[in-house]
């Protein structure tokens, strides 16, 4: 590929008609906002200007939108059945033992009680017990400070998600 060339995936997201584009952001994000702003911005002539533009829509999320694209997580260690993303990003879990299972449900519950949302982090190449040990370390947050970790890890999400997209042959 030449450094003027785009990948093919980036391409064929770039010529998507806009619904189809539009689903396939919201298989990236459930946020509805995030989606739109990133839809509005094509043509994209790098994979990182769209990453750039994810992160952008990312930090310009309201406290709602923010909500939106929370909803779409399932929580760790519960990957949506049928759902080949979740369980590929939650794959640390997959082979954990009974009882951390166990635990991770019943943090789970926790930080759900105290927060009003799922436990989200970037779970891609992360071990169950470093999931734990995360959700044990962040319970303890501010709501304010929580949201902005939050935040940020959608971020990194979208933007594996989105590599996902445009680097597909």
């Amino acid at each position: 590929m030449t450094s003027t060339s785009k990948p093919p995936g980036l391409a064929r997201f770039n010529d998507l008609e806009e619904r189809a584009a539009l689903a396939a952001l919201h298989e990236a994000c459930a946020s509805t906002a995030w989606a739109r702003q990133l839809l509005a911005a094509r043509p994209y002539a790098t994979p990182e200007a769209l990453y750039s533009a994810s992160d952008a829509a990312m930090a310009a999320l309201d406290t709602a939108d923010l909500a939106e694209a929370m909803a779409g997580h399932p929580p760790i260690g519960r990957p949506k059945p049928g759902d080949p993303t979740s369980a590929r990003e939650q794959s640390g879990m997959a082979g954990a033992a009974e009882a951390l299972k166990a635990e991770m449900l019943e943090l789970n519950l926790a930080y759900q009680e105290r927060f009003g949302h799922v436990f989200l982090i970037c779970a891609t190449g992360r071990s169950g017990e470093e999931m734990r040990d995360a959700v044990k370390e962040r319970i303890g947050n501010a709501p304010e400070q929580e949201r902005e970790i939050v935040r940020t890890e959608l971020g990194k999400i979208n933007r594996i998600r989105l590599a996902r997209i445009v680097e597909e042959d």
